[in-house]
């Protein structure tokens, strides 16, 4: 795949495309869009009388429709693999979405902070619960926001959600908690699995990385990552990172400081394109993550086990570990 971001760094959505969005909202269409709905339901349900659920990106999405199953209908707002969730520009659909939505699900941590939060106050309902994944694991803005990366804070989000559903719908309460330990239990058999062979057999193993994307999962498996993380956080930003960074990251590649070598495939600047090309002059195997799901009509276990599968084979390719 090529740069995802090759239109420039990661900026905020640009504020007139932001205001027309709300302005759209503000000037009727949500007020008319829910009007077949009960006073006070705010789009609670659809026809069918499931809970109307939008995730802002879709590997929190994913989750939830598998949690919800047949009483939820979900719709995410960023599934396109070639989106920008850091600098998406909400369109008016977006905004329509979320007013008649009963569940919204946005990631924080300044991931999708510029422009989720706006959407929600541009149309306020106590009818409609928001659930941040931030505030959910504790975490805020400069904090790391991949946290769908990490195996923990998967299983909290997981919690939250069907929480979430059992205060919305309480008469589905045994059903919500049925969805969870079957999807824990059983839809996320082989993601657990990977993730439990990799710590025990690759725990410690010296990895680079191409941005913060990767802190996470190195964590959750145990990974030592030696690439600077001021490199990772500018990467992620679409900041330009400092010369003694790129320096350092060379040595390390060069002297065979890492033994793998993982990037993410919708980011790939220039800098990292060099770093691929001398991590494999050099031997060393090299793999990748996305930011989103790739394809986008995967599931999220089904996106996570294919990565983590690489991740997997290009550690044994290493270490000679099988």
């Amino acid at each position: 795949m090529t740069a995802r971001r090759a239109c420039g760094p990661r900026r905020g959505p640009g504020p007139l495309r932001v205001l027309a969005a709300l302005v759209l909202v503000a000037a009727g269409l949500a007020t008319s869009a829910c009007a077949t709905t009960a006073p006070g339901s705010a789009g609670a349900a659809d026809s069918g009388g499931r809970i109307s659920v939008v995730a802002a990106e879709n590997f929190w999405g994913s989750i939830a429709a598998q949690l919800g199953g047949d009483r939820v209908t979900e719709t995410s707002l960023i599934s396109n693999p070639q989106t920008d969730p850091h600098s998406y520009e909400p369109t008016a659909a977006d905004a329509l979405r979320i007013a008649g939505a009963r569940l919204f699900i946005q990631n924080g941590i300044g991931y999708d902070s510029s422009w989720a939060p706006s959407l929600v106050a541009a149309n306020p309902s106590s009818a409609r619960t928001v659930l941040t994944v931030g505030d959910v694991l504790g975490l805020s803005d400069g904090d790391n926001p991949h946290q769908w990366y990490s195996r923990a804070s998967v299983y909290a989000v997981i919690d939250a959600i069907t929480t979430a559903y059992q205060r919305i719908d309480p008469a589905g309460a045994s059903y919500f908690a049925e969805r969870r330990t079957w999807f824990e239990n059983t839809a996320l058999a082989d993601y657990n699995r990977l993730e439990t062979e990799i710590k025990a057999q690759y725990a410690g193993t010296p990895i680079g990385a191409s941005e913060s994307i990767v802190s996470p999962l190195a964590d959750s498996l145990g990974l030592d990552l030696r690439t600077p993380y001021s490199f990772l956080k500018d990467i992620s930003e679409g900041s330009d990172p400092t010369a003694a960074d790129k320096s350092l990251i060379d040595q390390q590649i060069t002297d065979r400081e890492i033994k793998v070598y993982v990037y993410n495939s919708q980011n790939s600047t220039p800098d990292i394109q060099a770093q691929i090309a001398l991590a494999r002059q050099q031997g060393i195997p090299v793999t990748t993550v996305t930011e989103t799901l790739s394809p986008a009509g995967d599931t999220f276990q089904q996106w996570m086990v294919t990565q983590l599968q690489s991740l997997e084979a290009a550690l044994a390719e290493a270490t000679g570990h099988q």
